[in-house]
Order: C-alpha cells, then structure tokens, then sequence
C-alpha cells in the first residue's frame, strides 16, 4: 500500500492496518494544529511511509519523512 491509498481510508481502515501491518518506532509529542501544546503520540513505520497516531487514536497522519531523530549505532 502506498501512502496516498492509505490516505483515502477511513479511520477504523487506518487504525487497523497500522495494529496488524505497522511496525511501532517510538513516542512523539506533535504540534497541535493552532500552536497550542504538543499532542502525545506514537510514530509507527507502515510500508514506505511514516504514521503519527495520537494517544486519543483520533488524530493520524502519514508522512514521508520519518519525523523522530536518527539513532546513531
């Protein structure tokens, strides 16, 4: 799946592939969309492309960027 299929699902459609297909990567606080406080969520690898999934599981987002920092090894 790319990431613009992904898009055009709906929220249950999206919450259920990232419980059986993503692949969980770490906490992530987001900006809220007024500038407000961060919003707590997780970052969660999917396919080709990044998911934000707030703690509420209301709010998703995709990305093509992975948005936590690089781990050196």
């Amino acid at each position: 799946m790319d990431i613009e299929k992904f898009k055009k699902l709906t929220l249950d459609e999206k919450l259920s592939e990232l419980r059986y297909s993503g692949k969980l990567l770490g906490s992530y606080e987001r900006n809220s969309e007024n500038s407000g406080a961060k919003v707590p969520g997780d970052i969660y690898e999917l396919y080709d492309f990044w998911v934000y999934l707030s703690e509420d599981e209301k709010t998703v987002v995709p990305s093509r960027r992975n948005p936590l920092p690089v781990q050196e090894h």
